[in-house]
């Protein structure tokens, strides 16, 4: 059973950091590209960032390119999203999934941007 379980979200100030974690199981994480993707509250989904299988190649919305870093651990089974610079506008419920999905499969963990 393909399980992907999101972490490390919370309420954080403008200007702050948070390092988001997926922990993936049930496939073969290594053969596949993986996403985050986000929902803010009213919203629809908004692809956030990709990586390739290898972790050789990544990509960025342009309203988080330059703020926020995909990465991987194919040893661990682990997908992040470090976060930097946080803006309101940065609120939603964070998902992690295969690229290949279309619906996120985890519960996703919240990020509330808030002065």
């Amino acid at each position: 059973e393909v399980q992907l379980v999101e972490s490390g979200g919370g309420f954080v100030q403008p200007g702050g950091s948070l390092r988001l974690s997926c922990a993936a199981s049930g496939f073969t994480f290594t053969d596949y590209d993986m996403k985050w993707v986000r929902q803010a509250p009213g919203k629809g989904l908004e692809r956030v960032s990709i990586i390739t299988a290898s972790g050789s190649f990544t990509t960025y919305a342009p309203s988080v390119k330059g703020r926020f870093t995909i990465s991987r651990d194919n040893a661990k089974n682990t997908l992040y999203l470090q976060m930097y610079d946080l803006k309101p506008e940065d609120t939603g419920v964070y998902y992690c999934g295969k690229v290949k999905d279309v619906t996120p499969s985890g519960q996703g963990t919240q990020v509330i941007v808030s002065s």
